[in-house]
Parts: structure tokens; C-alpha cells; sequence
């Protein structure tokens, strides 16, 4: 194993003085029946200008290691022993780990010498002060500018960011901003002071590939301005090959292994790395499963056939003139960033919205068609036991106040199928098909992890044996090993039930792998339809073209996401 940092030849600027060094850190989380070693012995070293990147799957303790450098470990969490080496600008040291977690050192510290980008800036940005105001109010706490200094600093800071008409911007509150800009307001925020270093935890995550890609650069060109230190932590392997430096792999509250990019991409030695490696390039090719199966045949009558389909909230047009058709067996992926309309034409089909105008026909299994626009009564309540949905949180989709067998059990009871014994059995079935214990009937959501809470939400909606299923971003949520289970298992299904999927998705990888056929959708319109590996490989759209190159190859051989086609809109 390869100590971060040692590599000799790693530039000169790896070869200062760290930073930061963290040695045989140890954070617990004590609960009922003992303890959870959340951070077991790790150690690390990170350098001025250098990326860290530290990787693991959920729950692998790699934003307990980021929140323990800055000691906001959430409760009852402790630190129970290891050292913390920071190095300031002048040379002095100090072990974090001393200062405690409420000490005015430790406050001095956070923000001004060590900045943190959170995962969701929602959450972690006031919603009842504008987001100049919580910037001011960093610059006045940790520099001491007045009120007028301090907001022309963090008009600056905006523009620095690259939000546009920062002058106006800096008045407005954080619901206002989509989730790429909100994470720019959260950069501008965690530079403020100039820091040292930046931890920045799963600030991607949540973004689609064309944002991502926009947020990576400005990281990285604000890095190279301000020669910060960076620990980026994140389960995308595709981002780590794009940034990393060095790589610090984390799996159960210790290091499997740490080294330089190259050699953990390339001659990686913990089995658990070629995991997660594997993970994301199988990705990069369609699935075994799909693969293996016939083409769906073009002359099979749809069943479902969308024509013209519009949705309008006030005076924006969050779908417009959408039309495409899928077959019985067929998955047609649907693919655009946040804010394309996906998600909101998928709620239409499902009629959890009523579109402004269009046609949404579906072919009963008796050859009968109707059109779900229209359908009202007994229509509509026939049609939502064949047309279902799966919803892209697998925990707040699903009551916590219901056992799993309640969960899944009440479509079923709901129409007046099965109850009793019989629905006791079918619900029994049901999980046997997902992959889960029966026995597991009479838990709560919350003792599951997500990926079996995903398989959860998936038993529920074949419980009817419905024809069409639309998921949206039924993976998102989850890590690269239970996105392939989650997959897998649809696919499955759809081979064992004559399921067609609509999949909605912003991951391209996803798309890859699963989907027959694919549209891409571009603020409301569809702008191309195809067969996945042309779309993919030869995309005719500039759009299209724009979308597939800003996504980050798990080659650092291959980084290119800073040389990606721009789509500029044509007026």
C-alpha cells in the first residue's frame, strides 16, 4: 500500500509540507447494542494544490472522516482518539483533535482556514436569509470587513463563481436558485476566507452531468487560483478519475487501500477497489441480461403511444409537444438535465398531473385503447393498476409508519384483490421476486438500506402485474454495486411479467445499460429518440452531443470533461 502524497513523482507541489496529516483517526457512534466504528484507524495526508479524492460506498465513513476534521461530528458521535495535523499559512501547527468540538479555536478555524461544501446546499443554506447575507455574515465574523466591504466582497465571490448578475443575485434566497447555482453560492460561501483547505462532501451528487461537469471545473479552476488543498469525497468513480490526484478507498470505517490515481485505477490491489472500478465501467457497455434478449419487434403494436403531450404551470411550459411510443418488453430511456421536463412528463403518464393538452394512449392487454388524458372514474382507477410508478427516493416514497407487508400489500387490498391469508401470501411472493426476505414482512423502511428499500418500492409497483412501469431515477439515490442489483432485478422482472419501462434518468451510464431505445429531452422538448448505442456513440443532436461529453470517463487517461462540447441554444 501507497501512503497518499509519497508518490516521488508527484509534482513539487506534493512535496511540501502537508497541509493537513491525520493519523490513526478514530470517530464511534455509540447506539443500544454497542458501538458503530464509523472512522476505524484511518490515515491520510493531504497537500497544498493537491486533490484528494476519498471514496467508498454509503455508509463506508468517508463524511464522518470529512465532518471530524472539522469536529461537527452529529451526535452521540465522538472522536475517540487520533491526531489531526493542520498547518496554517505561517507554518505553526495544531492537532484539531485537541481543540474540541466547541472550543473558539476550533470556530476560528472553521470557514476561515477550512471551508466545507455539503452535499445539499439546500439543507445547509439558510431559507430565510438571502444568500448574500450568509456570505456578509462569514466575511464579517472571520475577516472583520464592515457591512459595505463585506458585500462588495461577496458580489466578487459571486462573480467568481460564475452566477450571473451577481449585483442582483446576492438579494436573492436560496429557493431561488436552481441546485447548480445554489452549489456555486455554496463554493462562493466556502471561499470566502481564502482557505487552506476544502472539503467538499458529495458536492456533485445530486446534479446532472452537464452541472457536474460545470461545478468540477469551477472547483478545480478556483483551486488552481487560490492553491487550496482539496478533499473531495464522493462514490462516483467517474469523478474521481477526472480530478484525482490521490485516492483514499474507504469501505466499513477503514482504508482498504490509497495511492495515486493511476495506480489505484489501474493496478489496483484491494479486491474491494476493483469492485468499485468494475462498478463504473460496466457501465460503459449494455447489460448482459439485455444483451442476451431479442429486439423488441418494430411491427408490435405500442403500448403506449404519446402524442403531442404538453404540460403548462402558468406561464412556464415544463413539457412541450412531447411525442414517442413504447412497445410490451421494451425500456425507452428518457435523459435530459434538471429542469428538461422528465420528471414532470413522467408524473403526466402516471396522471399525478393533468397535461394541458396531448394524448397519452395505452393499449389494454384486450387491444382496447384509451387515452389517460381523458380518463376519469373506473377508467382512470383501471388504468393506475397497469400503469405504475417507481419513485426516485427510496425512503420518502415509502411510510414509515407501515410494515413492508402493509407497504406492499395495499394496492393489492386497496382494489379489493387479496386480503387475509392470501394477501399475507402474495406479499410473501411479491418479496421473494425483489430479492427480499419474506420473514423481513413485519419490519419498518427504516431498518433497511436503500437498496433493499428501492427493491421495496419496486415490489409495490408490480404488485398489480401492471404493462407499463415508469421509474424515475429509480438509482440515483443508490451506490454503484445496489444500482446494478436494482437493474438487474428490473430487468428480470421485465423478462418474467411482458413489462415496457419508461426509465427516467439523468445518468447516461444508466441509460447504457438498461435501455433499449432513448430520447433526450431539452427544456421541455424531446430533441432526438434512438436506439441507445447510436445515441450514445454517434448522437446527431448538439445538445445531445453536449450531454455525452460532459459525462467523466473511469480513465484518468481519458479526463476530457473540460473539453466537452458547449450546447449553445440557437434563437
Amino acid at each position: 500500500m501507497s501512503e497518499t502524497g509519497q508518490n516521488p513523482n508527484k509534482s513539487a507541489k506534493t512535496r511540501a509540507e502537508p497541509v493537513l496529516e491525520v493519523r490513526d483517526l478514530v470517530t464511534h457512534f455509540p447506539v443500544r447494542t454497542g458501538v458503530v466504528k464509523a472512522v476505524d484507524g484511518v490515515s491520510f495526508k493531504v497537500y497544498p494544490g493537491q486533490t484528494l479524492c476519498i471514496v467508498g460506498e454509503s455508509g463506508s465513513g468517508k463524511s464522518v472522516t470529512a465532518r471530524s476534521i472539522l469536529q461537527i461530528v452529529d451526535a452521540p458521535g465522538r472522536i475517540v482518539s487520533g491526531q489531526m495535523i493542520f498547518r496554517r499559512a505561517d507554518g505553526s501547527t495544531v492537532d484539531l483533535v485537541k481543540l474540541g468540538d466547541r472550543g473558539r479555536e476550533i470556530r476560528r478555524i472553521r470557514g476561515n482556514d477550512i471551508a466545507m461544501i455539503f452535499q445539499e446546499p439546500m439543507s445547509s443554506l439558510s431559507p430565510v436569509h438571502t444568500i448574500g447575507d450568509q456570505i456578509i455574515e462569514v466575511l464579517r465574523l472571520h475577516l472583520g470587513l464592515s457591512k459595505t466591504a463585506a458585500r462588495a466582497r461577496a458580489i466578487e465571490l459571486l462573480a467568481e463563481v460564475e452566477i450571473p448578475t451577481p449585483e442582483k443575485a446576492i438579494d436573492r434566497y436560496t429557493f431561488e436558485f436552481s441546485g447548480g447555482m445554489r452549489q456555486r453560492a455554496m463554493i462562493a460561501m466556502s471561499l470566502a476566507c481564502d482557505p487552506r483547505l476544502l472539503i467538499a462532501d458529495e458536492p456533485t451528487t445530486a446534479l446532472d452531468v452537464t452541472t457536474q461537469a460545470e461545478v468540477l471545473d469551477l472547483i478545480k479552476r478556483l483551486q488552481d487560483r487560490h492553491g487550496s488543498a482539496v478533499i473531495f469525497i464522493t462514490h462516483d468513480m467517474g469523478v474521481v478519475a477526472e480530478i484525482a490526484d490521490d485516492v483514499l478507498v474507504m469501505y466499513r470505517g477503514r482504508v482498504m487501500e490509497q495511492g495515486n490515481v493511476d495506480t489505484i485505477f489501474h493496478h489496483p490491489s484491494d479486491d474491494y477497489t476493483r469492485g468499485l472500478i468494475d462498478s463504473v465501467t460496466r457501465l460503459q457497455r449494455r447489460s448482459d441480461l439485455r444483451a442476451a434478449r431479442a429486439p423488441v419487434p418494430a411491427d408490435r403494436p405500442p403500448v403506449l403511444e404519446v402524442k403531442n403531450l404538453s404540460m403548462d404551470f402558468e406561464a412556464l411550459r415544463a413539457v412541450n409537444d412531447v411525442s414517442f411510443e413504447v412497445r410490451p418488453g421494451e425500456t425507452l430511456g428518457i435523459v435530459g438535465e434538471s429542469g428538461s421536463g422528465k420528471t414532470t412528463m413522467g408524473r403526466c403518464i402516471v396522471r399525478l398531473l393533468d397535461p394541458t393538452s396531448g394524448e397519452i394512449r395505452y393499449r389494454k392487454p384486450d387491444g382496447e385503447v384509451i387515452d389517460l388524458v381523458t380518463a376519469h372514474g373506473p377508467a382512470l382507477k383501471d388504468m393506475r393498476r397497469e400503469v405504475r410508478m417507481i419513485f426516485q427516493d427510496p425512503f420518502g416514497s415509502l411510510n414509515p409508519r407501515m410494515t413492508v407487508a402493509q407497504i406492499i400489500g395495499e394496492p393489492l387490498l386497496v382494489n379489493g384483490i387479496a386480503r387475509g391469508r392470501e394477501l399475507d401470501e402474495r406479499v410473501s411472493h411479491l418479496m421473494e421476486q425483489v430479492g427480499l426476505e419474506p420473514a423481513w414482512r413485519e419490519r419498518y423502511p427504516h431498518a433497511f438500506s436503500g437498496g433493499q428499500r428501492q427493491r421495496i418500492g419496486v415490489a409495490r409497483a408490480v404488485a398489480l402485474q401492471p404493462k407499463v412501469i415508469v421509474a424515475d431515477e429509480a438509482t440515483s439515490a443508490l451506490d454503484a454495486s445496489l444500482r446494478f442489483q436494482v437493474l438487474d432485478l428490473l430487468l428480470k422482472l421485465q423478462d418474467e411479467l411482458g413489462l415496457a419501462y419508461v426509465f427516467i434518468s439523468h445518468d447516461i451510464g444508466v441509460i447504457r445499460y438498461l435501455c433499449d431505445r432513448v430520447g433526450v429531452m431539452y427544456r421541455g422538448k424531446l430533441v432526438e429518440v434512438g436506439e441507445t448505442e447510436q445515441v450514445v456513440t454517434a448522437p446527431n443532436h448538439a445538445y445531445t452531443k453536449a450531454l455525452i461529453s460532459a459525462v467523466p470517463w473511469p480513465d484518468p487517461n481519458r479526463r476530457g470533461i473540460h473539453k466537452r462540447h458547449r450546447y449553445v441554444e440557437q434563437v
